[in-house]
This record gives structure tokens, C-alpha cells and sequence, in this order.
């Protein structure tokens, strides 16, 4: 199993302290090819590539991700890109959204796709709650018998 988080980079990192937490906790069900994000300094490492780099790059690994985990709590026009994405691709996706100030996204509330599950949180023990029941609902996919 694979998973892509989904967070806001350029958008601003104002919910950057929750994003270890949350890409630990993912990590207990998948491989995380996206735990690059979590990074402090991305901003930096990612001034040193092109734009065209950096969409091909997200673009392969969402792709290759059977699940999209994302913290949408800081408003980013990326995340909800990848999200939309995500949905084309017709992927399983969890998105957190922490309780405060903000209200998520119409976009993203009001989606009906049947894929879509929405984790609102006050604390990290709720998030990872959210995380442990995302994966656990996933249904997967029967294994070949072997006579």
C-alpha cells in the first residue's frame, strides 16, 4: 500500500507542526511517498527546482499512490489540485481538517464522490483516529488461491 499526503507547501505551513504526527501515523498502514513535505526546509529545496520538475514529480507519485491523505487545514490551491486529481484517478482519499477558525471548502465538503472521507479534528489522537478507520474501511482486494 501506497500513500501520497497532501499538504500545503507554498500555501503557507501554518498547520506544519501537525504534519510528522500525521505522516507517522499513514506510515503505519502505507510506505508514504510524499514524506518529503513534512520537511521544514521544502520550501528551499523545492526553490531549487523548476516548476515543470516539481509537477512531474507530485504527478508520479500520485499515480503510483493507492491512497491520497490529505491536511487541508491551511487553505491550498496544490492540495486541492492533487485532490481533484485524486478523484480523476479514482482513488480512496482522506482529508483532515482541523476544527478552528476556518471552514473547509464547499469544494471538498460538498463533494459527493463516494470515495471521499472527510476527518475533522480538534487534537491528534482524533486525526489518527481518522487515519486508523480510513484504512481499515479500505477494501482489499482478495488474494489468488494457491492449490
Amino acid at each position: 500500500m501506497k500513500a501520497y499526503f497532501g499538504c500545503s507547501i507554498s500555501g503557507g505551513r501554518d498547520n506544519e507542526h501537525f504534519y510528522v504526527p500525521l505522516v507517522d501515523r499513514i506510515k503505519l498502514h502505507a510506505e508514504v511517498l510524499t514524506e518529503a513535505f513534512t520537511n521544514p526546509k521544502i520550501l528551499e529545496l523545492d526553490a531549487l527546482l523548476d516548476d515543470r520538475h516539481i509537477f512531474e514529480r507530485d504527478d508520479k507519485w500520485l499515480h503510483e499512490a493507492n491512497v491520497v491523505v490529505a491536511e487541508a487545514s491551511t487553505p491550498s490551491l496544490g492540495v486541492g489540485y492533487e485532490l481533484r486529481m485524486a478523484e480523476d484517478l479514482n482513488k480512496d482519499i482522506l482529508v483532515l481538517f482541523r476544527n478552528h477558525h476556518r471552514k473547509l471548502s464547499a469544494m471538498i465538503s460538498g463533494n459527493p464522490y463516494e470515495r471521499l472521507t472527510i476527518g475533522r479534528y480538534d487534537n491528534l489522537d482524533q486525526a489518527f483516529s481518522h487515519i486508523d478507520d480510513f484504512f481499515k474501511s479500505l477494501k482489499t482486494p482478495s488474494l489468488p488461491l494457491y492449490v
